[in-house]
């Protein structure tokens, strides 16, 4: 070889090292191997969470890091990644691995559908995200990894498991490779409330109904939606029904059942198929559903309903992380009054009966007594007390406290409709409340009657009384008569 040829051959090499060097110190590869997988290579998760937004951002979903103004991120929120053994995806076989085991994926059931499609998964790795809304699993190997919500707050509808491949083709520089994937899952902020409509029930087994109003999850596909409630003893399920908030009608059988569990006093809806394809797409209104029920035992009774907002949810305990939301608890409450019957002496009497009216008027008219356990007269016992029980609190309805003067406030009356023996009627009604300080064991109530005629003895035919006055008078007339025999005889003489 030439000189010449031997220094052009040199200059090639020199020049070809020197490209080498400098594509290796930028990481770059040359453009005929770009669209190659470099298996040398780390990549990265990185997991931002965000509150669902009412509408779709129109963002794209394809691995790259996109703007997020305007959407609410959450934080405390906990994510494991795992991944799926024995998938290379370094290799085009190991692609189409990944592609059969997605088609058989299972959100409902991750680690079972993968197990049972011939794979494993390792061991799992936890982030929790920060104020941000972020949480970044750095430095993992090439491959595929499930990624599961394994922690998030009260409230919040957890998004469904999810398989993410690193790398991911660039979506911006199609014969290149993103080896730093960004995954968004949205979580749908479900809340609930319960209340209960008592105001209107005065005794036991009077309507007492229980509405339950939740938010529908804002996803596009409801994999699982029921609403349970477990009722108190103290209470007898009449009937449940739902509808939508919007007056969209939801009907029995076809969107949703009614399941009563007897033995555990536990009413379900259950949403079927089409009952969740009718929520989605009526996703910005709630469901409201009304527990019909009666009270069977007095009591202060709490109630809760729980709302499994997503399939996965139905497996977990209230209260647990994933479980139903739980909502606030509200109250009915009824009692008793437990009266004795005395006389002027304070000493009991027996053989009185009342009747107990919800209001004044009826009181004074008669009309309208109070029917409780099938009777509307009720007998002073042998030791002069009578407990009349079963009503609703005077100072408390619709789960909430009243005081005097409010609509719903409610006192009660009593009027006597037998004396005992010897003693006169009350005059007129007696007013009284039923609350809490009532309904613990003891006498609330005195009732004092006077004796007939308020102590005096009338007169009466064949009494010792009348026989003094008749014979008072016979002597007076006796008296009388002779007086005018003696006036007469003087005055004949005269």
């Amino acid at each position: 070889m030439s000189l010449n040829n031997k220094r052009g051959l040199w200059r090639t090499t020199a020049v070809a090292l020197a490209g080498a060097v400098l594509a290796s110190s930028f990481a770059i590869t040359p453009a005929s191997a770009a669209p190659i997988v470099d298996g040398s290579q780390t990549g990265s998760i990185t997991v931002h969470k965000f509150e669902r937004p009412s509408t779709p951002t129109g963002l794209p979903a394809n691995g790259t890091q996109v703007d997020t103004t305007g959407l609410t991120p959450l934080s405390g929120v906990t994510f494991q990644i795992q991944q799926v053994n024995t998938i290379d995806l370094t290799t085009n076989a190991g692609w189409q691995s990944a592609n059969t085991l997605s088609n058989a994926f299972d959100p409902a059931n991750p680690s079972g559908s993968i197990t049972g499609a011939g794979y494993t998964v390792g061991a799992g790795v936890s982030q929790v995200t920060d104020a941000a809304g972020t949480a970044a699993f750095p430095d993992l190997g090439l491959g595929l990894y499930l990624v599961t919500e394994t922690n998030y707050p009260a409230g919040v509808t957890p998004s469904a498991p999810f398989l993410v491949s690193v790398p991911l083709t660039d979506p911006t520089n199609k014969d290149n490779w993103l080896y730093d994937v960004h995954v968004y899952p949205k979580n749908s902020i479900t809340g609930a409330e319960k209340t209960v409509k008592d105001a209107s029930a005065i005794k036991l087994g009077d309507a007492v109904n229980w509405t339950i109003t939740a938010d529908i999850p804002t996803d596009a596909v409801i994999d699982g939606y029921k609403i349970t409630d477990k009722l108190d003893t103290k209470l007898t399920h009449v009937g449940t029904t739902a509808t939508l908030l919007d007056g969209t009608v939801l009907t029995e059988g076809t969107d949703y059942n009614v399941v009563f569990d007897a033995a555990t006093n536990t009413v379900s809806v259950v949403f079927t198929p089409a009952g969740r394809a009718l929520l989605a797409q009526h996703n910005t209104t709630k469901v409201v559903v009304i527990v019909k029920t009666t009270v069977n035992t007095i009591g202060e009774i709490a109630n809760v309903a729980n709302v499994y907002p997503n399939a996965h949810s139905f497996d977990v305990v209230p209260g647990q992380p994933g479980g139903p939301i739980v909502t606030p608890p509200v109250v009915t409450k009824w009692g008793n009054l437990t009266l004795e019957k005395i006389n002027e002496n304070g000493t009991a009497l027996a053989g009185a009966s009342f009747s107990v009216y919800a209001n004044e008027a009826d009181a004074k008219a008669g009309t309208n007594p109070i029917n409780l356990a099938g009777e509307t007269v009720f007998t002073v016992g042998t030791d002069g007390q009578l407990t009349i029980t079963g009503l609703r609190y005077s100072d408390f309805a619709d789960g909430v406290a009243l005081v005097p003067g409010d609509a719903n406030y409610r006192t009660y009356y009593l009027v006597e409709t037998v004396a005992p023996s010897g003693y006169e009627l009350l005059a007129e009604p007696i007013s009284f409340l039923v609350n809490a300080a009532t309904t613990a064991v003891g006498v609330d109530l005195q009732v004092k009657n006077v004796p007939s005629n308020s102590g005096f003895e009338l007169p009466f035919t064949g009494g010792p009384g009348t026989s003094l006055l008749y014979g008072g008078g016979i002597l007076l007339l006796a008296g009388a008569a002779l007086l005018l025999v003696r006036n007469r005889r003087a005055s004949n003489n005269s």
